[in-house]
This record gives C-alpha cells, structure tokens and sequence, in this order.
C-alpha cells in the first residue's frame, strides 16, 4: 500500500484531492453529482454561487423580521402590563387601605419578548434554512475545488452588496 501523500485519497467512486486544486471531478454532496467537464464545472460554479447569494437573501430576510417581530412582540408586552396595572389599580381604588410595601419583593424588570407562535415558529424554520445552506457551502468548499470556493466567496460578497441593508447590524455573519 502507498503511504505516499502526494496522491489522493482513494474513495469508492472518485479521488479526494487534499489540496487547493482546479481539478474537475470532486464529488459535490454526493456521488452522483461530480462534474468532470468544463460546462458542468461552470454550472456547479454558478448554482454554488446562487446558493451563497441566497443565504444572504435570507440573511437580510431575518434581520427585516426580526425588526417586525420585535416591534409586534413591544406592542404585545406593552398590552399585557396595561392589563395588569388597570387590574391592580382597580383592585386598589376599591380597598379602603392601601397594601403596606413588600420589602423582600424585588424591583419590576422588563420581562423577556413573549413567545409567539406566528413569530417563533417563522424564526426557527428561516434559522433551519439557514444553517442548512451553510453547511451545503461548508461541504463545497470542503472539496478544496478552488473553483467552488471562488463561486461561494463572491456569491457570498454579492448577495451582501445587494441585500446587506437590510440585515441586522450585528457585525457578523451567521
């Protein structure tokens, strides 16, 4: 058996070449799809490319409702503590004394955004899609195909120019 490391590593279908290379022929996903020609080269290239842009896409998606949610989720808070202060300022115009100060309460925080199901349902399906289509981009560029990686990056830059904007400002990619 050759231990040498200059070859690739020897699988059922195909070589893995372990190094950045332009060598046609890397199994993309599965083994089905390993385009060996020129055109199913630049095919692969600009569906990798479309792929990256749509995580973008998507990107900018969740950051445009995330905003929406967390406006809807204040509106609901804010409902909820002015149907409990009515409530308790009833209750108080109807007592003939006022209830003495409880000194082991702690002070009012505001409470964490309510769960609701129309928004946090959406938000964890879009985090699914999400995270699938980066880990598609991941096994890509996990091929060393320079090609691929290429395809990916500037998908990945593209789709931040167009829709950036409208993404959260967190300061990083997810």
């Amino acid at each position: 058996m050759d231990m040498s490391m200059d070859t690739g590593m020897d699988m059922s279908m195909g070589n893995m070449i372990m190094y950045l290379h332009f060598t046609p022929g890397d199994n993309l996903w599965f083994f089905g799809w390993a385009p060996r020609s020129a055109g199913a080269m630049v095919g692969t290239c600009i569906g990798l490319f479309l792929l990256a842009m749509a995580e973008r896409w998507l990107a900018a998606m969740h950051g445009v409702m995330e905003r929406h949610w967390h406006i809807r989720s204040q509106i609901v808070l804010a409902n909820r503590l002015n149907a409990s202060s009515e409530a308790s300022s009833a209750e108080m115009c109807c007592e003939s004394s006022p209830k003495p100060a409880q000194p082991g309460r702690a002070p009012l925080r505001l409470p964490a955004s309510p769960f609701i199901v129309a928004h946090d349902v959406p938000r964890g399906l879009m985090k699914i899609a999400m995270a699938g289509i980066n880990f598609l981009c991941m096994l890509a560029v996990m091929t060393f195909q320079l090609g691929f990686i290429f395809s990916i990056v500037v998908g990945f830059g593209a789709g931040e120019a167009l829709f950036g904007r409208y993404s959260l400002q967190t300061g990083h990619m997810h």
